[in-house]
């Protein structure tokens, strides 16, 4: 750090004070927004099989309750992100969060096929502002150690599927898919309800040119790790060099004094223009590609768990699909797979600052190719379950990968934005695959859909290697410049 009597960057500052209780504090929130997210989402695996034999639907019929979900999503993701990097990271979170929580608690009570798709689109346009929980909570996170925290923040994800799957095998069997959907929604009504007791992100604060209120967060969590606070004043990273220069106190001062103004000049509205400029549309066009086949053979590995565990082997009838409802078997298997994820996080965690976030998800989706390729032809449930085990495990770590690269290859002033709109890019996958997932999975029809599903990760892996740069190591930056 330079004269600690003169000024500091937000980058050295968080360096000083560490990862400590702050930021578990921030990590446990941000969890929490992504465990009813992933609840929300993993609930599509049993409502849609328990509501098509109650009210008589086709399988396309089904297939539209998960795919206006992913259309919301798409709506949200831009709509929030663009919200977040705008007016602040929580604000975004909080309409996100009303969006998701009122419409979910309303869909519990739906009279009718057609409000309850409009509900789950409503739904699905507050799930799509996900993606700021991970924005936030990078940007409280030091640089050294950002990769290893990522992961673990990405298994709460996981422990949402997993909730999620519990919550289905316990409620589904007695008291039905309604009851389902109105629990579903407590963790998004948790975090409304301490919303008021964390912090605005401080790297957003201070490309905003709000240092003042940065400065005091970043005090606060210094005195909550135990870490000793740097003497003097926070700088942008606009004047740093200039108060490196003159190690004068009165000069620091003054040039605090005119970040604010330098920071109003250089700060565009977030566009998705601003993506596709010169500097950035090699590394945009890439990510949507891999958002989109990750969302697609991620969610399409989901639902055809739920499919294949329908009593495939005997390729049962409509009629029959009221008693698998009530079969252990289908949460059983949805329960192991989503266990699937841990073992990948695992692998994520010891390897991604060490051989970089490209290798690392070239490697998953080749783990994730290989054990899918044998369930082209039919095999019995524990052949089934274990090959649909190791796929998960593998393409969803990629995944999980893939969301911690987008947020750190773009500024601060796009972050936001640019994550929302690869998110909804890949939702457009997320509203294909049920399509193909539940209209040609059913029955005995399971070799096109796995087909698809392993070319869109060969494509996922093409993707990667057109993305221009690593992200190992480096510190985030705030603007394009």
């Amino acid at each position: 750090m330079g004269d600690q009597g003169c000024g500091y960057t937000l980058d050295e500052a968080l360096s000083t004070i560490g990862f400590g209780k702050f930021q578990v504090v921030v990590l446990a929130y941000a969890g929490l927004g992504l465990v009813a997210e992933s609840m929300e989402l993993m609930l599509l695996s049993f409502v849609g099989p328990a509501i098509q034999p109650e009210w008589g639907l086709s399988s396309n019929q089904e297939s539209l309750i998960s795919t206006v979900a992913f259309f919301g999503m798409l709506v949200g993701a831009y709509l929030w992100g663009f919200v977040s990097d705008s007016y602040g990271r929580k604000k975004g979170f909080l309409g996100a969060a009303i969006t998701a929580t009122g419409a979910g608690l309303l869909s519990a009570f739906v009279p009718s096929y057609t409000a309850l798709l409009t509900l789950r689109c409503i739904v699905g346009v507050g799930l799509g502002g996900g993606h700021i929980c991970a924005s936030w909570f990078l940007e409280f996170v030091p640089t050294s150690n950002r990769g290893v925290w990522m992961v673990v923040f990405s298994t709460f994800w996981t422990v949402g599927t997993i909730m999620e799957a519990s919550l289905a095998w316990w409620i589904m069997p007695g008291y039905g898919w309604r009851w389902l959907l109105g629990l579903s929604v407590v963790p998004y009504s948790v975090a409304l309800l301490f919303y008021g007791f964390v912090p605005e992100s401080p790297r957003y604060l201070c490309t905003n040119g709000r240092l003042t209120e940065a400065q005091y967060i970043l005090e606060k969590g210094a005195a909550l790790n135990n870490k000793k606070f740097p003497v003097g004043l926070l700088v942008s990273d606009h004047t740093k060099d200039l108060v490196y220069e003159s190690q004068s106190p009165e000069t620091t001062l003054l040039l605090s004094s005119m970040t604010n103004k330098i920071d109003d000049s250089q700060r565009n509205t977030p566009s998705v223009f601003m993506l596709l400029s010169p500097k950035l549309i090699r590394t945009t066009l890439p990510l949507w590609f891999l958002y989109f086949c990750n969302t697609f053979s991620y969610y399409g590995i989901i639902l055809l768990t739920s499919q294949l565990s329908m009593a495939q082997s005997e390729c049962d009838p409509l009629t029959l699909q009221s008693e698998n409802i009530k079969d252990d078997s289908l949460y059983i298997n949805v329960f192991i797979t989503s266990l699937a994820e841990l073992p990948g996080l695992v692998i994520a965690a010891v390897t991604l600052d060490k051989i970089g976030r490209k290798i690392c998800m070239e490697i998953l989706m080749i783990g994730g190719f290989i054990l899918l390729l044998p369930l082209v032809v039919h095999h019995n449930d524990i052949m089934t379950t274990s090959f649909l085990f190791g796929a998960r495990m593998f393409v969803s770590t990629s995944f999980v990968v893939a969301c911690i690269y987008a947020p750190e290859v773009y500024p601060t002033s796009l972050r936001a934005t640019g994550v929302g709109i690869a998110t909804a890019v890949g939702k457009i996958g997320g509203m294909v695959c049920p399509l193909i997932a539940v209209g040609m999975g059913s029955g005995c029809h399971q070799t096109l859909p796995v087909i698809l599903f392993e070319a869109t990760i060969l494509l996922s892996g093409l993707a990667v290697m057109l993305l221009p740069f690593e992200t190992k190591g480096k510190e985030l930056t705030d603007n394009i410049e």
